[in-house]
């Protein structure tokens, strides 16, 4: 055979040994580990390298080969691109498929629910049942005054602004991003309320009075109205006394409030002191918020519980203490009491 013969020969079988590996790759790469499309949870930690990643796929048997895996991720150029989290994944997918979703983070979300009127340690409880957080760490940045100025708040705490809601969150999720999550949502909600709207309180008003609402009443029809009780008081220089700030106060609240308590002074006992308390008592809803920047308008100072669930309104003590007489027979009125 001619040099040329021998050069062309040559030639052919290496093309014809790249297209058969190519193929192979190809083939590899497309072609799952198994038909089995049972859900796998698969967690990359964070710092994870790509060999890290591909060998722990290979050892749970969602890919056949960590190499041609690895082969395919550093053609793509992605071999920093998978990020960490939790993912799920089957071995019915390809790996192709595996890896672009690695790639692009497309994580499992789980839903996260936040009742409206918590405060912030009542959340900090849950997410700390769910595994979510350390509760000593997440306190210590809802209390980080350098943090809450961060977020344009004016206060001591992020308390009042961990917005209850349902979110949809993935478990890679550390303390300071479900914290940014929360206060993010929060003027999100807060800012689509305002716009147009007329404002003579400040945010933390704002937000304090809409917290006492969210304590004081669930009946989404009544905040409003509740809100023009304490706003008018405010405007009289009446104390507002509302018994769940006083709550809030005190330390080892056991679920039984007494009389002693609404005589004790301290920053949140608004039996004892003027105006509003010093800052939030929980994180309000969007309804509570509402109540406040567009309340009902009524001459109403005082409300009582009708035991039902709503409450009953009057405008003169007067009308109150006999409400009080005919929805808490076994409760003696409290002197300017708005419950």
């Amino acid at each position: 055979m001619s040099k040329g013969g021998l050069i062309l020969t040559s030639v052919l079988l290496a093309f014809f040994l790249c297209a058969f590996i190519a193929l192979y790759v190809g083939y590899s790469l497309i072609n799952p580990a198994g038909a089995d499309k049972k859900e796998e949870i698969f967690i990359v930690k964070k710092g994870s390298g790509l060999r890290t990643v591909a060998t722990e796929l290979e050892r749970r048997r969602l890919i056949k080969s960590k190499d041609l895996f690895m082969l395919w991720a550093i053609l793509k150029g992605g071999t920093r691109d998978i990020k960490a989290g939790e993912y799920s994944l089957n071995r019915s997918m390809a790996p192709v498929r595996i890896f672009n979703i690695l790639a692009s983070g497309a994580v499992k979300t789980h839903p996260l629910t936040i009742p409206e009127g918590l405060t912030a340690e009542q959340i900090a409880d849950i997410l700390a049942k769910k595994n979510l957080v350390n509760k000593r760490e997440f306190m210590s940045l809802v209390r980080d005054k350098t943090r809450v100025a961060s977020y344009h708040i004016d206060g001591p705490s992020l308390e009042g602004y961990l917005y209850p809601d349902t979110y949809l969150i993935s478990r890679d999720l550390d303390a300071r991003e479900l914290v940014d999550l929360m206060v993010r949502r929060f003027w999100k909600v807060f800012n689509d309320l305002i716009r147009g709207q007329k404002r003579d309180m400040s945010l933390r008003e704002i937000v304090t009075l809409a917290s006492i609402v969210e304590e004081e009443t669930g009946l989404a029809e009544e905040r409003p109205v509740i809100a023009s009780v304490f706003l008018n008081r405010l405007k009289k220089r009446m104390r507002l006394e509302s018994d769940p700030t006083v709550i809030y106060g005190l330390k080892n609240f056991d679920g039984n409030l007494k009389r002693k308590d609404l005589r004790t002074p301290n920053p949140y006992n608004t039996y004892t002191n003027y105006g509003l308390p010093p800052g939030p008592i929980a994180n309000p809803g969007r309804e509570s918020l509402m109540a406040v920047i567009n309340p009902a308008e009524t001459d109403y100072l005082y409300f009582v519980s009708r035991n039902d669930g709503s409450h009953c309104f009057s405008t003169t003590l007067k009308e109150h203490n006999r409400a009080v007489v005919r929805y808490q027979k076994r409760r003696r009125s409290l002197s300017d009491k708005p419950r």
